[in-house]
């Protein structure tokens, strides 16, 4: 007994622990790496992406069946409620010319069971149909491709917003407790006689302020996490830990290689998306030219029939009747005053369209991977000076708090320092953001992290 009880525990353990495994986390952990490689697996235009490779394989086979072999079957049964009459002349029973006889043909009950093959032997529509639904396939995969990168490009910028939205938390909450402190210090030198209470006023209109903007802020980390979390496909009551800091990102981020990287517009997804809109009109102008060309086709079927009075089909003794019949067809379009040649013109006029396209979207890429370069080089140097500019509005700022409390500068001067500060540190934390999303966007433009998505669907 003691054994079955020790075993039965044993499976509850298992059971519960599977039932953990299967059942989602509640708490999710993600450097940026892994929240972009989770994104490019959970995220819900990725399971969407995914499902669209799966339509376009479906789609090629589709297309590929039609060329295969072709079996149908029909059974077919008929009651005749009122058997139609038919006239007979008289004069085949000796009547007198002009006079009819009514008689009534067949069997009540009739069953008929039929089974039919089929086989394309020639078409050219259907030669020019499987090209194009691998052609086809190819784009679904190169559009899910954009949409990874695109994915990428959005969880970073989300992933960064959130970190943007903490930091600003953190130093507005340090401006905050610096601030109170400063205030206090001055009512109680406003309060022993020794301070103008315009000090105390300054210092209270920047104190308020920045409280405000405290607030806003620790609203707006709740605001950015849930747009990460709908951005990684993790539903928004679950919780989710972000384990880089937006200054190690930046640092990490920064790569002058890129710059000199060539700019080999073969490898952007929109030029190979260009390109395949030019061989879905190729096919497009093929297929109307094979709608000229003959279809040939062959087939065989077999009937089996069965007739009745009463319904017997089913018993043993029941007699049918089989037939048999083998044949081909031969379609051959001779003259469609016309219409087949306005056609091909219209799907020759497309492909020059796609090709004029194909150009303008060559150029379009060029232009956009140099501005891309330039944002990013900007982001550096802005990043940089950002940096620069913090050091000093610091020191600004500490040396007019001296200056203060020994009575040389105003409150007004302090509050200018103070703003000067404040705004060089939304400007170094805006500043690093920049420097995450233009290489991203680089990044997206030269496709150098050439994702792709590993196709589950069934």
């Amino acid at each position: 007994m003691r054994i079955f009880l020790t075993g039965f525990m044993v499976l509850i353990s298992c059971w519960a622990n599977a039932q953990e495994l299967s059942s989602p986390p509640n708490t999710y952990k993600f450097t940026l790496e892994e929240a972009i490689n989770f994104a490019l697996d959970s995220s819900y235009n990725a399971i969407n992406a995914k499902r669209d490779i799966a339509a376009a394989a479906k789609k090629k086979w589709e297309t590929t069946a039609d060329g295969l072999p072709q079996i149908s079957a029909a059974i077919d049964y008929q009651n005749n409620l009122k058997r139609p009459v038919q006239l007979l002349p008289g004069e085949i029973v000796g009547q007198a010319p002009g006079t009819f006889i009514p008689v009534q043909f067949g069997t009540k009950q009739n069953m008929n069971a039929t089974a039919t093959a089929s086989q394309l032997l020639f078409d050219g529509s259907y030669i020019v149909g499987v090209r194009a639904a691998k052609t086809f396939e190819k784009y679904t995969k190169t559009s899910a491709n954009k949409t990874a990168l695109e994915i990428r490009q959005d969880v970073i910028d989300a992933y960064g917003n959130v970190l943007l939205a903490k930091e600003s938390v953190e130093v507005l909450q340090n401006n905050k407790d610096n601030l109170e402190d400063n205030l206090e210090e001055t009512r109680k030198i406003f309060e022993n006689g020794l301070q103008e209470e315009e000090s105390v006023e300054q210092l209270q209109i920047t104190f308020l302020q920045i409280s405000n903007e405290l607030k806003n802020a620790k609203r707006l980390v709740e605001i950015a996490t849930d747009a990460l979390k709908l951005t990684l496909g993790i539903p928004l009551e679950k919780q989710v830990n972000l384990l880089d800091t937006l200054k190690g990102l930046t640092e990490k981020n920064i790569s002058l290689t890129l710059m000199n990287t060539d700019a080999s517009i073969e490898e952007n997804l929109d030029y190979q998306l260009a390109q395949v809109q030019i061989e879905q009109r190729e096919h497009e102008l093929n297929l109307q030219k094979a709608k000229a060309l003959p279809r040939l086709t062959t087939f065989i079927n077999y009937a089996t029939t069965g007739n009745s009075e009463k319904f017997t089909f089913l018993n043993d003794n029941q007699e049918w009747f089989q037939s048999s019949i083998w044949g081909v067809s031969l379609n051959i379009p001779i003259f469609s005053s016309l219409k087949r040649s306005a056609q091909t013109a219209q799907a020759r006029i497309a492909l020059d369209q796609a090709q004029t396209q194909f150009e303008q979207s060559k150029e379009q890429i060029r232009l956009g991977i140099n501005r891309a370069k330039n944002n990013y080089q900007y982001a550096i140097e802005k990043y940089q000076t950002a940096e620069q500019n913090l050091a000093l509005a610091e020191r600004i700022e500490n040396k007019n708090q001296i200056k203060f409390s020994e009575g040389i500068a105003t409150s007004f001067e302090l509050r200018q320092a103070q703003t000067q500060l404040y705004d060089a540190q939304q400007g170094l934390l805006q500043s690093m953001l920049e420097v995450l999303n233009t290489k991203a966007e680089l990044e997206s433009l030269l496709n150098t992290p050439n994702l792709n998505f590993t196709n589950t669907e069934k």
